[in-house]
Formats: structure tokens, sequence, C-alpha cells
């Protein structure tokens, strides 16, 4: 999954960037508020993780901007900001969560996990369409009463179908939601992972249609 990280401390960035890597995210990072607001309205983001105290522009602003143009990614605001009143504003302005500096790095990923589901509409960790589910915490998928692990781009592809099972996403879309800025993108890149997704989990898993994309079936 993809994530747009916005802070602009470089050890704390550095650091949340490669470790949210290893936990198998794609991380597009940026150290002002401009940038994030660029970056925020391209959209493809599953979450975002908002630092306040920005350049050029407050992560306030930045959140508040996005929210006026009816964005609703998950927001999860990481700030030194203690206040109450910061928290009140922030939260009111639309951040989905709050977490405040310094923090353990599993329970950032634990509240990720946790605005995703809400945001999926879903009260626990699983989400799914028809025979066909996702565990948002160990990221294996879930098929004929069995579990399969994933990697971290088919969890990825896999988490952008169920958000919408019986919708059509386009070869595009995938590629928004799976790839971070600077990675090598070749043209056959998705559906190689579609091919082993399905020599996995059975040929009718992801479906194709003709000349739009892939879906998975509908609940």
């Amino acid at each position: 999954m993809r994530t747009l990280l916005v802070e602009d401390d470089e050890m704390i960035g550095s650091s949340l960037r490669d470790a949210l890597e290893g936990a198998g995210w794609s991380v597009d990072w940026v150290r002002d508020g401009a940038l994030a607001h660029s970056a925020f309205a391209d959209g493809g983001y599953t979450c975002v993780l908002l630092d306040l105290g920005l350049p050029r522009q407050d992560g306030t602003e930045v959140l508040r901007r996005a929210r006026e143009r009816g964005d609703t990614t998950p927001v999860l605001v990481l700030t030194a900001r203690d206040g109450l009143e910061d928290r009140i504003q922030g939260l009111d302005l639309g951040a989905d969560d709050y977490l405040l500096k310094p923090f353990e790095f599993r329970e950032l990923l634990a509240r990720m996990r946790a605005v995703i589901r809400r945001r999926d509409g879903a009260a626990h960790s699983v989400i799914g369409g028809a025979g066909l589910q996702l565990d948002l915490t160990t990221r294996e998928v879930l098929r004929n009463g069995g579990r399969e692990a994933l990697t971290a781009r088919e969890f990825a592809l896999l988490h952008a179908l169920l958000e919408r099972p019986g919708a059509i996403l386009s070869r595009e879309q995938i590629e928004n939601r799976i790839y971070g800025w600077g990675e090598e993108v070749t043209s056959n890149a998705v559906d190689v992972l579609i091919h082993g997704m399905r020599r996995k989990l059975g040929p009718d898993a992801i479906r194709n249609v003709r000349g739009l994309g892939w879906r998975v079936a509908a609940a």
C-alpha cells in the first residue's frame, strides 16, 4: 500500500520512511506544506501521515484544504504539539487520529490499520468480498477456509481491489495505489502481479474486464 509521509525533520522522516518500507509500504516523503498539498491533491494514497509544524504551509492548512475539496483519505496526524486546543483543532478539521511524538512504531502501524478499517467501514481487521477476504493485521488472504501469506505488492493490489468489491480498477489506478515515486514500473508489471495472484488464489479470484481493468467479485 502507498502512504504520503509529511515530515520536515530529516532524522524522523528518514527513520519513518525506512521503517514503513520495511513493513511493506510504498512511501512518498515530502518535507514542507506546499509540497504536501500538491502530493495530497494528486491522490492515490491509502493514508497520509501528517506533521503539523511545517515550512511554507502549516499542516492544519494542508488538512483543511484537503477536506474542503472532498478528499476522504485517512489522515493520521503525527506531531509534538501536545496542547488540548491543537488536538481539538486537528480533529475538527478532519484528522482521523492523532499521535504525539515520540511514539512506538508498532503503535503507529496499529493506528494506521485502524483508520483504514474505519474508512473501509469495517469494525475489525478483515475486509473482503464474495469468498475472498483480507486480514489487514496479518497481511494474509482468507479464501475457502484457509489463509495464504502475501507479498507487500500482492497485499497492496488486493487491498485496492477489496476496498470496493465489484468496482473496476484500471491499470493506472492500480499502479498509483501500489507504487511510490521513483519506483520503476514496467509496462506489464500489473499483469505479472495479477498472474501470480491467480496462480496463488485461483483463476477467478481477480477478473479481467477487457479494455477497462480488473475487479474482484462483489459481496
